[in-house]
């Protein structure tokens, strides 16, 4: 039987946490849960004679990876996984899953509120309701008739373009490969092209060599100024003191950023806290209580797959 091991909370209640375990402590597996930490040697003793490992979010390097002799499964309940040692992982011939499709619908109504706060200047008007002052000087605009460009037309970004389509807006869209089966009003263009035509732009795109530090000075030089940016991917596709300049100078006009270079809590000396109409959450997109649901079925089916001998959502 193996021994399986939750590093942080997965966000759902202990009732629903109790009802997924029960089918494999039911076989004769053995769970053990564990409060998120970052550090190195409480993870490798917390992760001593796992075969099983569960986490989200939280950074597992390979240098725990490394000294984790029995684990054979990592099942990361993200989309992401730049935050997992993979190369130590498949150094030692552990098989990786994770949660893809989970937060589709989470992701891109964030990405869809954001929008709309920006554009309806929702948060000042709020301030001059509350402070018994009217609407003058912050009358907004409408999402209908924009451009939104999307970089990264995978699963979120394919979603974010139906609730855009479906307000009235062309989609661009770019990725690293064309997709054939891209709907006939989704125009799948050149990043440069994007950028230039569009008045909304939002980041989709996974995090890797390719992407890190994308958004830089020069990418968002040719943007409108009149543009809107969206960063619902991860923190370091953007350089987050280039976009914060951009913003201040008026290169651009706002931006929405749900992802930074580090996770939330943010210390004071990060440049996007400071600079001028820029709408900062804590990485919540993901986070609902339907997504972490279906979050939580999809880890625990992964899991049950690789124990029977199939691995599901395969990364490694």
């Amino acid at each position: 039987m193996s021994r399986i091991v939750i590093m942080e909370s997965l966000g759902i209640s202990d009732e629903e946490l109790a009802m997924r375990k029960k089918p494999f402590e039911d076989a004769g597996h053995t769970f053990a849960d564990y409060p998120r930490t970052g550090d190195i040697k409480t993870l490798i003793k917390e992760a001593e004679g796992a075969d099983a490992m569960i986490i989200a979010n939280m950074p597992m390097p390979g240098e725990v990876i490394r000294e984790c002799d029995n684990l054979k499964f990592i099942d990361v309940a993200f989309t992401g996984v730049d935050h997992v040692g993979l190369k130590a992982a498949a150094e030692k011939g552990i098989k990786v899953s994770n949660a893809s499709g989970y937060s589709n619908e989470a992701v891109s109504e964030l990405v869809l509120g954001m929008v709309l706060n920006i554009l309806r200047n929702i948060r000042a008007v709020e301030d001059r309701c509350r402070s018994g002052m009217t609407k003058d000087g912050l009358v907004g605009s409408e999402l209908k008739g924009k451009t939104v460009g999307i970089v990264g037309y995978g699963k979120i970004g394919r979603r974010s373009a139906e609730l855009f389509h479906a307000f009235g807006c062309t989609v661009l869209a770019n990725s690293r490969t064309r997709k054939a089966d891209a709907p006939s009003w989704v125009n799948q263009v050149s990043l440069e092209d994007l950028l230039k035509a569009s008045d909304i732009v939002v980041l989709h795109c996974p995090l890797n060599e390719t992407t890190r530090g994308l958004i830089d000075r020069d990418k968002l030089a040719l943007m409108k100024k009149t543009a809107v940016l969206i960063n619902a991917a991860r923190g370091p596709v953007v350089v987050s003191g280039d976009l914060a300049e951009a913003l201040d100078q008026g290169t651009i006009a706002a931006a929405g950023i749900d992802v930074f270079d580090k996770e939330p809590p943010l210390s004071n000396d990060e440049p996007l806290l400071h600079c001028r109409n820029c709408l900062v959450t804590p990485h919540v997109a993901f986070a609902t209580k339907e997504s972490m649901s279906l979050r939580a079925e999809i880890v625990f089916d992964n899991l049950d797959a690789w124990l029977r001998g199939s691995q599901k959502n395969i990364v490694l």
